[in-house]
């Protein structure tokens, strides 16, 4: 149902609709330079095959290239970082690729980036709260929405029993809200 920029929390949204966040670098992998990447693309590999990444607002440039896939991401060479001190200073920094260079999602596939921020709607039009984020541990994606009444921050499973209606080009999503989470939500 989605295109995989999985573990992808709210922070890597951006200001510029025409970026799209592919991960976040971690910190320092040795003594020579290498940087962890968590990638928050479907095949982790895939962050360094879509040329230059950038930082907001978009002064930073980053070559990446990937050595090799680790449990969270991958690890990675950033070109004219050479040093652990260098490697290390680049930590938490989120790398982002221009959205035109991306592949178009296919049916019913979604960037998890165009998810957050839609309004979520209950079947009856009643306005439930807010996506602030898209996670995937490992069984499914789940959304994490902040309740409009409440404050809370709810998680629910994003498939189409729970969310049968996804408008990207109105920003809102419609959900099924199971029993469990009806308190919650309300």
């Amino acid at each position: 149902m989605t295109i995989d920029d999985k573990n992808a929390p709210d922070d890597t949204a951006s200001d510029n609709p025409d970026l799209v966040c592919l991960g976040r670098i971690g910190g320092a992998h040795g003594l020579r330079g290498a940087v962890r990447i968590q990638t928050f693309t479907d095949e982790p590999e895939d962050i360094g095959a879509y040329g230059p990444l950038v930082s907001p607002p978009g002064d930073r440039r980053f070559h990446v290239t990937v050595q090799r896939r680790v449990k969270s991401g991958v690890i990675a060479r950033v070109a004219g970082v050479d040093s652990r001190h260098a490697a290390m200073e680049l930590k938490g920094i989120r790398l982002f690729v221009a959205r035109d260079v991306l592949p178009p999602p296919g049916d019913d596939e979604f960037y998890h980036a165009d998810l957050v921020g839609m309004t979520a709607v209950a079947l009856d039009g009643a306005t439930l709260g807010r996506v602030i984020a898209v996670w995937n541990f490992g069984a499914g994606d789940v959304l994490e929405l902040k309740a409009a009444k409440s404050g809370k921050a709810v998680m629910l499973p994003f498939d189409r029993q729970v969310v049968p209606t996804v408008d990207l080009a109105g920003g809102m999503i419609r959900i099924d809200v199971p029993e469990s989470l009806k308190e919650d939500l309300n």
